[in-house]
C-alpha cells in the first residue's frame, strides 16, 4: 500500500512539474489612441481594397475591360498600386452604384407607353 501511495505522489508531482513548466508568460501594455486609429484605418483600407478587387472579378466587368484592352491581372496590379485614398474613393463609388442599373429616359418612356397600351387594350 505504501508503494502505491508513493507512486501516486511521484506521478502527481511529475504532472505538476510538467504543467508548471508549460505555462506561458503573458505580456500586456497600454496602447495609445494613435495605435488604435492606425490599426482600424489599415483594416478599413484592406476592406476597401478587397471590395474593389471583388468588383473587378465580375464577368461583365472582365469582358468590358478586355474590350478596352486591359488585362484582369493588370487591373489587379493597378489596384495594388493605388493609394488608400484612391481605393477608398473607388469603394465608395462602388457602394453608391445602383444594384439593378439605372433607367434612362428612353426606358421610362417605353415603360409608360407599354402601360398605356395595356390600359387601352383592357
Amino acid at each position: 500500500m505504501k508503494k502505491l501511495s508513493h507512486r501516486t505522489r511521484l506521478a502527481c508531482c511529475g504532472l505538476a512539474a510538467v504543467f508548471a513548466l508549460q505555462t506561458t508568460v503573458a505580456q500586456a501594455e497600454m496602447l495609445g489612441p494613435e495605435a488604435v486609429l492606425e490599426s482600424s484605418a489599415s483594416t478599413q483600407a484592406d476592406r476597401d481594397r478587397e471590395k474593389v478587387k471583388q468588383f473587378l472579378d465580375s464577368n461583365k466587368l472582365q469582358d468590358r475591360l478586355r474590350t478596352l484592352g486591359v488585362d484582369g491581372l493588370n487591373a489587379n496590379a493597378r489596384v495594388d498600386a493605388m493609394t488608400h485614398e484612391e481605393v477608398h474613393a473607388l469603394a465608395q463609388r462602388i457602394d453608391a452604384m445602383p444594384a439593378g442599373g439605372a433607367l434612362s429616359d428612353r426606358d421610362i418612356i417605353l415603360i409608360l407607353l407599354v402601360a398605356l397600351l395595356v390600359v387601352v387594350v383592357l
